[in-house]
């Protein structure tokens, strides 16, 4: 086996060749404050730009299968699944969830991250032009499951 590769920074991606194929799960979440009018013309369909609460889930998906692109030294990973959900608990809230699984050799918290992320930016475009001050808030990994580390779940 060669020694580890380095740069002189010591970037680099690190080699998963050895590891053995798994199931992999992960589960983020990410919260969206805004108004409460418009969290209630999100849920009521009345954005000029149209469903937020779809395109959040699309762009969500759309970003799972592209993480690798985005996120330097993450692995281009098959996915076998991404589920998006979208729940108001509080009338200036939006909780946006994302559960990715794949059969690889490394974990996809990064996908489960990049998801949520990318819906809650979705919402937030499409709403910009009534609320300026709406915020994302608290992206973060809920549980793991699979892969050599063993598995996660957020207290």
């Amino acid at each position: 086996m060669l020694p580890p590769m380095t740069t002189p920074h010591g970037i680099r991606m690190i080699d998963v060749g050895a590891k053995p194929v798994t199931l992999r799960t992960a589960r983020a979440s990410a919260r969206l404050r805004a108004l409460p009018e418009t969290i209630r013309r999100i849920r009521a369909h009345e954005l000029d730009k149209g469903d937020a609460i779809a395109t959040a889930r699309l762009a969500g998906i759309m970003a799972a299968k592209r993480t690798s692109d985005i996120v330097p030294l993450c692995h281009p990973l098959p996915l076998d699944s991404v589920e998006m959900s979208l729940a108001f608990p509080e009338p200036d809230l939006v909780v946006v969830e994302a559960i990715v699984r794949a059969t690889a050799r490394t974990g996809v918290e990064m996908e489960a991250l990049t998801a949520v992320t990318a819906a809650a930016l979705a919402i937030y475009d499409m709403c910009k032009s009534i609320d300026w001050g709406m915020s994302i808030e608290s992206v973060r990994l809920e549980e793991k499951t699979g892969g050599i580390g063993g598995d996660y779940v957020r207290s």
